[in-house]
């Protein structure tokens, strides 16, 4: 492992939604509101901080489902995926309150997506001899694994780094947009280039190594071995300026507002009083307080 001091920068919403929809409804707060999302991203991130002792964090939230600056440029971005039920925002702002009473550094942005606010953390910190541990189980962070980063997954254990990426999709990360660009992502409602899936994307970026080189030379796609090449030549040309939408949708922004100084990610001691009044509204127990506590004692 690199002697590079780590940044983790997590990708606080998808622990949310995870927990929201894994986690026993039973949790209600001082109100009797659903807080059960909030005690399933709390044990979450007490472990990784536990686990992992970081010294310098990002808590990274989404606030731009519907605001983004990928909406401006296609309108169907994400407009299949419903929005958060309404007691899932409550939920969100208790999240963001325990992160910065913990003495973490809270990221959020109504113009850019956590992964572009964890990209552009990397992309300042690298500069001043960072590497990455990305705390996802989203696979668009892959496209920001440089040679001294890692994926991390504390749910499920996994950590992945670039090699594996290059393993599990046959692309390098530094393609991984190109690689999206062609095969679409449903997930994020974009289409990619109809007839081009997972397999033949990876072969056409690992063949001409970038999508604007593909482009470039298309006229050499019939001669390759795949079948269909012929046809999958004129869908490239007839969708050339939809590949190159669509990879400007699927790439991770680093120029997203963010703080630039090293320090500002450094991990503080908590305010145990904001802590413990917070817990109190959420009615949390002993385990979850004493976890809190033990984070406390190690700035002491």
């Amino acid at each position: 492992m690199s002697a590079k001091p780590p940044v983790h920068l997590i990708d606080a919403s998808i622990y949310v939604f995870r927990a929201y929809f894994s986690v026993a409804s039973e949790f209600t707060d001082v109100e009797q509101r659903p807080v059960h999302a909030v005690f399933g991203f709390l044990n979450t991130l007490m472990t990784l901080l536990h686990d992992e002792k970081p010294g310098h964090v990002a808590v990274c939230f989404d606030e731009s489902l519907t605001t983004s600056f990928r909406n401006r440029l296609y309108p169907p971005y994400k407009a299949n995926r419903e929005l958060p039920p309404d007691d899932l925002a409550a939920q969100f702002d208790y999240c963001k309150r325990l992160c910065m009473a913990l003495g973490l550094r809270v990221l959020v942005d109504g113009e850019y997506e956590a992964d572009d606010l964890a990209g552009s953390a990397l992309h300042v910190l690298r500069a001043q001899g960072f590497r990455g541990v990305l705390v996802t189980g989203d696979k668009d962070f892959s496209q920001l694994v440089g040679e001294h980063d890692l994926i991390y997954d504390p749910t499920r254990k996994e950590k992945t780094d670039a090699a594996a990426v290059k393993r599990k999709y046959g692309i390098r990360p530094e393609q991984f947009a190109d690689y999206l660009a062609l095969m679409g992502d449903a997930v994020d409602n974009i289409p990619g280039i109809h007839g081009i899936g997972p397999k033949t994307a990876a072969t056409l970026i690992g063949h001409f190594g970038s999508l604007d080189d593909l482009l470039a030379r298309v006229e050499e796609v019939p001669f390759l071995r795949l079948r269909g090449a012929a046809q999958i030549a004129e869908k490239l040309r007839k969708g050339r300026e939809d590949a190159l939408l669509y990879r400007l949708l699927s790439r991770i922004a680093l120029d997203a507002p963010v703080p630039v100084e090293a320090g500002a990610y450094s991990c503080t001691a908590p305010d145990m009083d904001a802590v413990e009044a917070t817990l109190d509204q959420l009615r949390f127990g002993p385990l979850t307080r004493r976890r809190c506590r033990e984070w406390r004692q190690r700035f002491e």
